[in-house]
């Protein structure tokens, strides 16, 4: 037989992994209550009537071959004129790069500035990419602590205290997958200001930028003045376009970051592009209509606040309140009192008992995120209130028979 290679060893994605129990399920004709996720348009969202209409035009305009490695030239300069717009930051056309999605930025940003036995500073939890592809070089991803009890701000001394002359780069993701917190305005600038004191360059995931309920999201770069800020965004989540895979990178630097950025541009030019007519689409997502923004976050609002309000009022499981995204990452209190080793157990257990899946939080990270799940409050509140009803009858369960 023939062996996989060495670096293949070890490789899983939490998110998808719960997935395959969960297939078999669904081929006996059994229905699963999907809290596990985050693609809006698989629940009652959808694309911008606009942003299809481009896509369609986009093809029968001849936009069907190669775009420009780095992206469309248009589109690129849609993202600097958002970026001043939003966040009064300014950027040239040669700071950005068009991606398949913010995971390929990623893999080719890491791939560009990440060396074996380098060290990446990552939030705990965290979205498991950051983890498996920094491993996937021969890196090391260091934890850095969230507080549950500050909503899952970031433990900002324990940031300054897991620094070390390994210590490549530090990653923001807000607002924050898995946990839903939005990132205030002193943690931002605190953790800028430790990333300043030692040179050490921010990756800022703003996947979500645009999608909070209390307060608006303030970009890294906004706050960063003079410390290097890459930021990775894209269009999947707040264009509701997760299938078009368009993303995007940032560089903002005061040429500290010259190698690098030149090294992430060699990298993107050696595998093509990213989707020509959906970069082409993408441009009037930017220029095109807003106003799905405001409907997409009030609806998201009411399912996030029935969400935060019920499953704190289950037996055994509590909950921050998240400020973003569409997540929430509950703690299952009553770990020790089921009949549960570990909290992947205990999601295994919740999907063939009561056939509702939601996502292991020890896949988001094995110290911070144990004894926790994520899931997701996209679905309509029929799907949300019967899968915490079915939920909290599991509880009563589960904990009755222990005792």
């Amino acid at each position: 037989m023939i062996k996989a290679s060495n670096r293949s060893q070890g490789i899983s994605y939490a998110i998808r992994e719960v997935v395959l129990p969960a297939k078999k399920l669904e081929k006996k004709g059994i229905k699963i209550l999907h809290l596990n996720i985050g693609d809006p348009n698989k629940y009652d969202f959808d694309t911008p009537q606009h942003m299809k209409d481009a896509l369609y035009e986009a093809t029968n305009d001849g936009h069907n071959g190669y775009s420009i490695s780095e992206g469309d030239i248009d589109l690129r300069n849609a993202i600097i004129e958002r970026e001043k717009k939003r966040n009064n930051v300014n950027y040239n056309i040669n700071d950005i790069c068009i991606t398949t999605g913010v995971t390929e930025s990623l893999q080719i940003l890491l791939n560009s500035f990440i060396n074996p036995h380098d060290e990446l500073l990552v939030p705990g939890p965290t979205y498991p990419q950051y983890d498996l592809i920094t491993r996937f070089n021969g890196a090391e991803p260091v934890s850095y602590r969230c507080l549950e009890e500050e909503n899952w701000q970031p433990d900002v001394d324990h940031i300054r205290k897991k620094i070390s002359n390994k210590t490549k780069g530090i990653v923001i993701i807000n607002p924050n997958n898995p946990t839903g917190a939005l990132y205030s305005k002193k943690i931002i600038k605190e953790i800028t200001d430790i990333a300043g004191e030692y040179k050490i360059p921010i990756v800022s995931d703003e996947i979500y930028d645009d999608l909070t309920f209390d307060c608006k999201q303030l970009a890294t770069a906004k706050l960063a003045k003079d410390v290097a800020v890459i930021t990775l965004n894209g269009f999947s989540k707040v264009y509701l376009v997760p299938g078009w895979r368009v993303g995007y990178v940032i560089f903002h630097h005061s040429g500290e970051l010259d190698e690098v950025q030149d090294a992430f541009m060699r990298f993107a030019r050696s595998r093509l592009c990213a989707n020509s007519v959906c970069q082409r689409a993408c441009i009037q997502a930017l220029k095109g209509p807003q106003n799905h923004i405001e409907k997409v976050n009030e609806k998201l609002r009411k399912r996030r606040d029935f969400s935060h309000q019920r499953l704190n009022e289950i037996e055994g499981i509590s909950s921050a309140k998240p400020d973003g995204a569409f997540y929430i990452f509950p703690k299952i209190d009553a770990i020790d009192k089921g009949p549960w080793k570990n909290d992947k157990e205990f999601v295994l257990d919740l999907l063939h008992e009561t056939h509702v899946l939601v996502v292991h939080g020890s896949g988001f990270c094995s110290k911070y995120g144990k004894n926790h799940f994520r899931a997701v409050f996209l679905p309509q509140m029929e799907t949300l209130e019967m899968a915490f009803d079915k939920l909290e009858l599991f509880m009563k369960r589960r904990l009755h028979l222990r005792n």
